[in-house]
């Protein structure tokens, strides 16, 4: 059975590893798009747009339609891109565009389209002045996959509704298609290598330039993603292209030793770059060819550079050797890592952030395969020394302290691999001064599924959105229904004050010596330092 337990873990090591790269459970993704009975889908939109709901922009007419009171807009190009690897152009339109249909995603899979930019919107009123917080949320899925179409649990609809504020999502180039550093094939690839950061830059001009006719205020941005998104609130805070374009920063779970803390120096952007071409029989000086590989080939080329790349190099990524498409670290559009040695990117200094992770992140997918139910304190302890060895009940009794309300076998699945990188960042960020920081950790348990599943990657998402109607998994108990109030509250005040606290929830900042950390359970509680003796434990080498 150890032997048989051992294999299974290793396989489930692998699995793990892909999952983070794709940057989305498979539950949840099964969740979000095929929720049971109980759950409510979004109702579908309109063919053609209704005129009260009439904007002009910059780029031209826009016309949307109303759902739940909330003027809605899908698809709206805010730039186009008429070649690979180059910066897209800003976007002009004849007419009055019907923003009812979710526009192209990225390219991935067997999908998507390189004129992929544009993005969807969410809000209360229009052309009012009435100059909403704005909230632009930054899609999962690494910076390789992924979309802002059509997933129920990321509707802006109840967040607008609950906060009286601005709601939009993008969707912008990922994988090869945006972070293929071709710069050292001629000036017109220059920035080829962070093109997909620079959508988003796009966006948030748009955004800028446009959002007070939809009734939003281009003073009072904020930025939040999940997982990659959270990794691009990070690049977007250390390219000072960005800088002015928004004012706060969310990062959720969006953080790594591999990807946030630090993005892909330029030496191995460029060798990726120069396999690729090589697996492709594409000499240099013909570095057009690529206009015209098909996708296919052309992830497959690249895909194996990586590979190669990562071997030459001593990658890691989640313990294997391995590496995932990121920003190009260039000195230019991307001058530094976020996390400098002494501190953080000098562009993201006066931005107030709030960092925090999942209790269990990818390891509660291991949680799910295990029935735990049966398991007297003498099973789990005997679980905890397979696991931890002499360190078991050490750190047994560290779990306690930490999460005294939790199951003692939840200790198996505690995550260090975002949580330790995320105390890095906020120890990084405290040391650079100049705006202050938050923590939580979502520590909340589905009753759905029978004890299994744990704070997972992404679960937090409904809660934080208010749609927990669309989650199947969550389910809608009172102890639930408390929850999302808590925390949408808490992301919509961060978002109109930068300060998380609500009237039911004081939230204190964080710095070195307390360690606030707000954890986000049936009753949240602030936690002082509550879990690091217990991550010190588990992986005691870490260099914070």
């Amino acid at each position: 059975m150890k032997k048989v337990l051992k294999g299974c873990g290793i396989v489930l090591a692998v699995v793990l590893v892909l999952l983070i790269i794709a940057g989305i459970g498979i539950m949840i993704f099964i969740d979000r798009i095929f929720p049971d009975g109980n759950a409510e889908t979004l109702p579908t939109s309109p063919t053609v747009g209704e005129d009260t709901t009439l904007v002009e922009t910059g780029s031209g007419a826009v016309r949307g339609f109303v759902r739940d009171e909330i003027y809605t807009y899908y698809g709206i190009p805010y730039a186009q891109a008429t070649e690979r690897f180059t910066p897209a152009q800003p976007s002009h339109w004849d007419g009055v565009l019907d923003a009812v249909a979710y526009g192209p995603i990225a390219m991935q899979g067997n999908t998507g389209d390189n004129n992929c930019q544009n993005l969807n919107i969410w809000t209360p009123g229009v052309n009012d002045g009435a100059k909403r917080p704005v909230m632009v949320w930054l899609h999962s899925g690494a910076f390789s996959s992924g979309s802002s179409s059509g997933d129920a649990s990321t509707d802006g609809t109840n967040l607008a509704i609950e906060g009286d504020v601005v709601v939009v999502s993008l969707n912008h180039r990922l994988n090869v298609m945006g972070f293929l550093d071709l710069s050292a094939y001629g000036e017109k690839y220059q920035y080829s290598g962070n093109v997909g950061l620079m959508d988003i830059v796009m966006a948030l001009e748009w955004v800028n330039e446009n959002i007070e006719a939809f009734g939003g205020d281009p003073e009072n941005v904020t930025i939040f993603g999940e997982s990659g998104g959270g990794a691009k609130v990070l690049a977007l805070m250390t390219t000072p292209y960005a800088q002015g374009l928004f004012h706060k920063g969310i990062n959720e779970s969006g953080i790594l030793d591999s990807s946030g803390i630090t993005f892909t120096p330029q030496e191995i952007s460029r060798r990726v770059a120069e396999l690729t071409l090589e697996k492709l029989n594409i000499a240099p000086e013909n570095v057009e060819e690529l206009q015209n590989i098909p996708y296919s080939q052309l992830t497959s080329a690249s895909d194996s550079a990586m590979g190669e790349v990562a071997r030459e190099y001593g990658l890691e990524l989640l313990g294997q050797t391995s590496m995932q498409w990121l920003p190009t670290i260039d000195g230019d559009y991307l001058p530094t890592a976020p996390v400098t040695e002494d501190g953080f990117a000098e562009t993201g200094r006066d931005i107030p952030l709030m960092v925090g992770t999942n209790l269990a992140e990818l390891n509660g997918f291991m949680a799910m395969m295990v029935d735990r139910s049966g398991w007297d304190e003498a099973e789990t302890l005997s679980q905890l020394e397979r696991t931890y060895g002499d360190n078991a009940q050490a750190i047994a009794d560290a779990f306690a302290s930490a999460y005294p309300h939790k199951a003692l076998s939840d200790a198996l699945y505690v995550d260090t691999a975002h949580r330790q990188p995320a105390l890095k960042l906020l120890a990084h960020k405290l040391m650079q001064g100049g705006a202050p920081v938050y923590a939580y950790v979502f520590t909340w348990e589905s009753p759905e599924s029978g004890g299994r599943m744990l704070a997972t990657h992404g679960a937090e998402i409904p809660f934080v959105f208010h749609n927990i109607e669309y989650s199947a998994m969550a389910g809608t108990s009172d102890e639930a229904r408390a929850l999302e109030e808590a925390m949408s509250s808490a992301w919509l005040a961060f978002a109109k004050t930068g300060n998380p606290s609500t009237e039911s929830l004081e939230w204190p900042a964080y710095d070195l010596e307390n360690g606030a950390t707000m954890v986000f359970d049936n009753e949240p509680y602030v936690g002082y330092h509550h879990d690091r003796e217990l991550l010190d434990l588990i992986n005691p080498d870490y260099p914070y």
